[in-house]
Formats: C-alpha cells, structure tokens, sequence
C-alpha cells in the first residue's frame, strides 16, 4: 500500500506529514477525524510487512506499550491493519528525540540531566512494574517535550514476563551502544538491564562520547562484557559520577536494583554549582568512581586474545560449553 500524505488508515486517521523514518517504518503526524484530536501514526514499511519477525516486534510492541498508561510513556491508541500495511497511532508528543539534543548541545547540563533521568526512571519503574522490559532504551527512543518532561517511545523489542521470546535461542536484542553486558551474554533482561542503558545515555551526556565505541556493533558488544568504563572528567560532580559508575556496573547485581532505587538516588544527588571550580585531584582508591566502575572478579578484563565473546555473536567455536570441557580454540581468527 502507498502511504503519502492524506492517506487515511482505519477510515478515521489522516496522514499529514512525515516525522521522521526508521529501519521498520515511518512516522507521521496526522489527525484522528473521529475525535478531532492529532496524533502520530507509526507505519510499518512494505518490505518490513513481508517478515514475520518484524511484523512481530511491531505487534509486540503495539500490545505491550498499549497496557501502559503513564506521563513518561508516549501512549499506545489504536493498532490496526490496512491493505496489508500495519499501523499504530500513538499520542502526538510535541517534542524532539533526545538524541537530537545530545547531537546540537553535545553535553548536557547536570541539572538538566538529572531531570531526564528521572523521568526516564519513573517510566521504566511503570513498565517494569507491569512486567515490561524495554530492551532497548537509547537517545532516540526518548522524546523530551517542553519542561524536559520524558516520553519512553518504541516498545517493539521489549518483553513482557508473560511472553515468548520473539528471537531465536542466544539472540541479541537491542542496539549495541547501548546494551547492557548480560544481554551481549545472550542473558534475560532485567530492569537493571535497562538501568545500565540509561547510564550508559548519562555517560555520553556528560562526557560527549559513548564510553564503548568500536568498527563493528560486535566489538562494542565484547567491549561492554570486557571493557573497563573510562573514568569520566573531573568536572562531573562526585555525586553523579559514582551514580553513573554503579549503573554501569557489569555484574547487574550491583547496580541500583530497580527504577525507584534510581529515583531514590537522583533525589539525593549534590551537584556542583554551574561553571565552579572541581577540587584538585586526589590520587585513586579503592572507594573512587573509577574503580567502582571497574569490572569485578567475575568480569575481569582480559588481554585481547583471551576476552570473553558473547555466545549469541561468537563463533560456534568460542562459545562456552557451561554442560561440558570448554572448547579448544582452532587457529582461525574471528574475521575469517
């Protein structure tokens, strides 16, 4: 089906203008004729409609965000099926991707941070309490309306308690800047899987650059299980650069155990007043944000020859055998 605007899908929602296109789909703005009130409709592209694990992610993420009604959710209001073409009307948030923030400004005030966060937070805390794990929390999955105010958006690989999985046995989901180590080990997600997201964005917000950046999504996935996270610079007040480090921790049980532990810790930061002078710096122990960022014995960094692989990426080979001897590696390099 040709989508442009003034298309009406569902005889009641008029296509206006294109918002923005991603690997899956499009997103208009346009109007509900019904209700008089606009709306944005997600569209799912022709190419993505023919494949099953795509038209999947779309429904999937049309039933989970549907059952979640909080301000820091962009809400779910209609899914429907067109001539073949599978859409899905969502509020329109008058706002842009925070991603777009971090592209113009490159780093963001403390302040203004911590009010992101904590939306961002009191809307996992939402969906996790539903049972919702969104998988997938990055930059451009956060829009930020007026007042900094935070709507979660594209729950199409997220996973309810309550469901299969929409992958294959050991694949990965989500984007590789941003995926928390026990999910590059092909493990479950948790809410502290989508916390260390979050941190990673708190990272990149402060400092201008992700902390793991790699050629390949590959590397970037082996640097998170590896990788010690590089100490952020001095400026950062101390409050917030131990918070970041704990969220980044890659064993999961050491990070704030939920959203509202996030919340908890946000509202007892102490922050440096803008443009003040950080103390001189002290040498390094064992209590420093730098080494409460490091890995722990069970993730200790590794010489690049022997770094741990994630199964769901690695080679038949590499992959550990948890019911057997581990295998001997063959000569054969990772690119061949």
């Amino acid at each position: 089906m040709s989508i442009s605007s003034g298309t009406t899908l569902g005889g009641r929602y008029v296509l206006t203008s294109l918002l923005a296109v991603g690997g899956m789909g499009e997103v208009w703005r346009g109007t509900d004729s019904e209700l008089d009130r606009p709306v944005a409709v997600k569209v799912l592209k022709d190419g993505a409609a023919a494949n099953e694990t795509f038209l999947k992610r779309f429904r999937n993420e049309a039933k989970n965000a549907a059952g979640l009604a909080h301000e820091n959710i962009a809400q779910v209001l209609d899914y429907g099926d067109q001539d073949g073409t599978a859409y899905l009307v969502m509020e329109l948030v008058e706002g842009e991707p925070l991603s777009t923030i971090i592209e113009r400004e490159r780093t963001l005030a403390e302040d203004r941070l911590v009010r992101i966060m904590a939306g961002t937070a009191r809307g996992l805390a939402a969906a996790h309490a539903a049972g919702v794990m969104h998988r997938d929390i990055k930059p451009g999955n956060l829009l930020i309306a007026e007042g900094d105010v935070v709507r979660i958006t594209d729950f199409g690989v997220s996973r309810s308690t309550d469901q299969t999985t929409l992958t294959q046995t050991g694949m990965v989901m989500g984007t590789a800047q941003y995926l928390a180590p026990e999910l590059a080990l092909g493990k479950p997600a948790t809410p502290a899987s989508d916390l260390y997201a979050l941190g990673i964005i708190a990272f990149e917000s402060v400092n201008g650059k992700r902390p793991f950046t790699a050629a390949t999504a590959v590397d970037i996935a082996i640097a998170h299980v590896n990788d010690p996270v590089p100490p952020l610079p001095g400026t950062v007040s101390p409050d917030l650069a131990r918070l970041i480090g704990d969220l980044l921790e890659k064993n999961p049980k050491k990070r704030p155990r939920t959203a509202a532990d996030l919340l908890a810790r946000l509202d007892s930061l102490t922050l440096r007043e803008p443009g003040a002078t950080p103390p001189p710096p002290t040498a390094p122990s064992n209590d420093s944000p730098a080494s409460a960022s490091a890995p722990s014995d069970g993730a200790r960094t590794r010489g690049r020859g022997g770094r741990t692989m994630p199964p769901s990426i690695a080679p038949r080979e590499y992959r550990p055998r948890p019911d057997g001897p581990p295998r001997e590696r063959s000569g054969r390099s990772v690119g061949q």
